[in-house]
C-alpha cells in the first residue's frame, strides 16, 4: 500500500521543494517507485528543481479536469526510471482543487507507486490543506528561526485537526521534523535557534538536519537534486533522511561547528 508523505511548512522559502525533489529521488535511488506531486498551483517549482520543466505538457489540474490522462500527465525522470513528477499548473484556479478529486487521483496513483510524496505549498490556504488532507505522513519543514518554528507550530495544529485521518478518528498522521539551512557556527554566536531548541518547542521526532550549504542553491539553479551531490554536506544530510525514513537509525551529522586547526587561525584559513 502506498505511503502519502506531505513535505509541509508554515513558512515559505524554507527548502520545502528542494527536500521533497531530495527525497523523491533519495527513495527512488532505493528502488521503490515514487511519484512527486506539485500542489503549488499557480507557482509551479517541482519541476524547476527537478529538472523537468520543459518536458510539462499536461499538469495536475488537466488531470482533474478530465483533460488529459494521469499517464499523459505524469513526467518521468530521466536519472532515475522509477520516479515521476506530476507538475502543478502555472494558470489556474487554485480552487481547482477538491477533496474528491484529489482522493480520486491519489487513489489511482496509489495502484502503481509504492511513496506518494506532495509537495505543499507554504502556509494553510486551500493547496496547502489539499496537499495535507489525505497524508499518512508529514514532513514538516522549518528553519532554526523563532518566526520559521512558529509557523510550523501552527500546521502540528491543521495535521492534527484537519485531515481525513482526524475527521474519520484514524490513527494520527505520523510526524516529522526536518531543520533545514542549519548552522552550528551561528547558533554558536546566538543568530539562530539550535536543534534542541526546534526540538522542544515543536515536540515531534527529528528525521534530519540539512546543514546551510551552497550546494543547496547551485543544486536548484541546475535542475539537479541536492542529494545527487555526495560531496556535499547537505547531499549526505538528505541521504541519512532517506535512511531514517526507511526505518534505520543513523546518526545525526553536521551539528557541531568545525573547529579550525593552529594552521588554520594563525594564518586566516
Amino acid at each position: 500500500m502506498a505511503r502519502i508523505i506531505v513535505v509541509t511548512s508554515g513558512k515559505g522559502g524554507v527548502g520545502k521543494t528542494t527536500s521533497s525533489a531530495a527525497i523523491g529521488i533519495g527513495l527512488a535511488l532505493k528502488g521503490h517507485k515514487v511519484v512527486l506531486i506539485d500542489f503549488d498551483i499557480g507557482l509551479r517549482n517541482l519541476d524547476l528543481i527537478m529538472g523537468c520543466e520543459r518536458r510539462v505538457v499536461y499538469d495536475f489540474v488537466n488531470v482533474i479536469n478530465g483533460e488529459a490522462t494521469l499517464n499523459q500527465a505524469l513526467i518521468k525522470d530521466k536519472r532515475v526510471s522509477s520516479l515521476s513528477i506530476l507538475p502543478a499548473s502555472q494558470t489556474r484556479d487554485k480552487d481547482a482543487l477538491t477533496k474528491e478529486n484529489v482522493g480520486k487521483v491519489l487513489e489511482e496513483l496509489a495502484k502503481t507507486f509504492d511513496y506518494i510524496i506532495c509537495d505543499s505549498p507554504a502556509g494553510i490556504e486551500a493547496g496547502a490543506m489539499m496537499a495535507l488532507y489525505y497524508a499518512d505522513e508529514a514532513i514538516v519543514t522549518t528553519n532554526p528561526e523563532v518566526s520559521s518554528v512558529r509557523d510550523s507550530d501552527r500546521i502540528l495544529g491543521m495535521l492534527a485537526s484537519r485531515s481525513r485521518r482526524a475527521e474519520l478518528g484514524l490513527e494520527p498522521i505520523k510526524e516529522h521534523l526536518l531543520l533545514t539551512r542549519y548552522s552550528p557556527k551561528r547558533v554558536e554566536e546566538g543568530e539562530m535557534l539550535s536543534v534542541e531548541d526546534v526540538v522542544d518547542i515543536l515536540s515531534i521526532p527529528l528525521l534530519g538536519v540539512i546543514p546551510e550549504s551552497q550546494a543547496v542553491l547551485k543544486a536548484s539553479n541546475s535542475g539537479e537534486p541536492v542529494i545527487l551531490d555526495i560531496e556535499s554536506d547537505a547531499g549526505k544530510a538528505y541521504q541519512d533522511v532517506i535512511d531514517r525514513l526507511l526505518g534505520e537509525t543513523v546518526e545525526f551529522r553536521f551539528l557541531v561547528a568545525e573547529k579550525k586547526g593552529i594552521f588554520s587561525r594563525m594564518f586566516g584559513g
